[in-house]
């Protein structure tokens, strides 16, 4: 197990990041600093800031990076042309839209999820300057006022898959709320593939078996160290998770009575209470080392609602592809009881490195192995990026 003492500074007020604690002192001129861990041999670069209420993220073919927010409306696609691993460019691809937050790319086309419908860019990275009208592909999310989140990824078998979580903190939520569902964007049929959840944002498929994997968030106000949060797999299609009924393995909902016919999936592992797993993925690059291959990194969004904070981090999940056998750290974002970022989702960079979407301050950073060969996290320096050009 890596351990983590590499003290990571960003100076964002003069958008200088220092790798190492040694180096704060030469931050002090900057309006904000802020402290990040970060286990050994692993850095973190800010590679864009003022994205919006930074939310999920997708990765054209050509490496465009684009995010999707929720409170501001937009998608921003983010360029970095010369891969030297800072942003070169900036646009935007779309504003005043309803919730945005749910992005998908797929053949060159970028999907993205409103209210009550999903929408498609076609064709957009060689049209970022000037991006063209959005086709509606599907229309028959849950919208009349009714919000959910959403989170939406294409699968191995080239279907949309779209998670609609439920819209409460605990209730009997109706279709489509509180599943999982996979579209067909040329026919527009759909399946349910997973039902009983209740606000999923990270899900991926393994690359051992191609079987579907999911955080759930379970519900607030049991208590600081209750209901545990999951992470599930899903074996057969239609398979229910066992909101509200059943929180984790086996803490029951004192409002609502498990059904006597109702044949509930357990999680495969149990995170810790309020944690708030959002995003999440396999790692399927080559840039970090091999012990982390087809791993499970995950991005604790954070407490908001507990006496003490607890997540604020991204983890790894050590996984043989049936089952979690531990959980460590990767990046904290917690310093002491002050949260310097809330991550949000994952994405995988074309250089084998990992973006992480901020909620809260709307950064996207880049997570990246460094040489181990190279000069000591303390004596190691990296710039953010330089203003980013718009629209055109």
């Amino acid at each position: 197990m890596m351990n983590l003492n590499n003290r990571v500074g960003i100076a964002t007020g003069g958008g200088l990041l220092l790798l190492g604690a040694a180096l704060l002192s030469a931050a002090a001129n900057a309006s904000q600093s802020m402290i990040i861990t970060v286990t050994k041999g692993f850095g973190v670069s800010l590679y864009a800031t003022d994205v919006g209420d930074a939310k999920q993220m997708a990765v054209g073919d050509e490496g465009t990076l684009f995010v999707g927010s929720h409170k501001s409306g937009t998608i921003h696609a983010l360029v970095d042309s010369n891969s030297d691993g800072r942003v070169d460019k900036r646009y935007l691809i779309a504003k005043g839209l309803d919730y945005p937050e749910a992005l998908a790319f797929h053949k060159g086309d970028l999907y993205v999820a409103l209210e009550d419908r999903v929408v498609v860019y076609q064709d957009i990275e060689p049209r970022l300057r000037r991006p063209p009208r959005a086709r509606e592909v599907y229309d028959q999310l849950p919208g009349n006022g009714r919000k959910s989140a959403r989170a939406m990824r294409f699968g191995p078998d080239g279907r949309l898959y779209i998670a609609i979580s439920a819209p409460c903190n605990v209730c009997e939520p109706s279709a489509p709320f509180g599943s999982i569902i996979a579209v067909d964007v040329n026919s527009g049929s759909s399946q349910q593939i997973a039902l009983g959840i209740r606000n999923v944002i990270g899900f991926d498929w393994s690359p051992l078996d191609s079987r579907l994997w999911f955080a759930d968030m379970s519900r607030d106000w049991m208590g600081d160290n209750l209901p545990p949060d999951e992470i599930n797999r899903v074996d057969v299609a239609g398979a229910h998770y066992g909101f509200p009924y059943v929180h984790g393995k086996d803490v029951q909902e004192p409002a609502y009575e498990e059904p006597k016919s109702l044949n509930i999936t357990k999680p495969v592992y149990e995170l810790p209470a309020h944690v708030s797993p959002m995003g999440m993925l396999f790692y399927r690059g080559s840039q970090f080392p091999a012990e982390y291959h087809n791993q499970i990194l995950l991005a604790e969004n954070g407490s908001w609602n507990r006496s003490s904070k607890v997540g604020y981090q991204i983890v790894v999940l050590e996984t043989d592809g049936r089952k979690v056998s531990n959980r460590r750290t990767l990046v904290s974002f917690l310093d002491g009881e002050f949260p310097v970022a809330r991550p949000h989702s994952l994405a995988m960079a074309p250089d084998g490195a990992v973006y992480i979407s901020d909620d809260l301050k709307g950064n996207i950073y880049r997570l990246y192995y460094k040489d181990t060969g190279a000069e000591d996290a303390e004596s190691e320096s990296d710039y953010a990026p330089k203003p980013e050009q718009e629209n055109e």
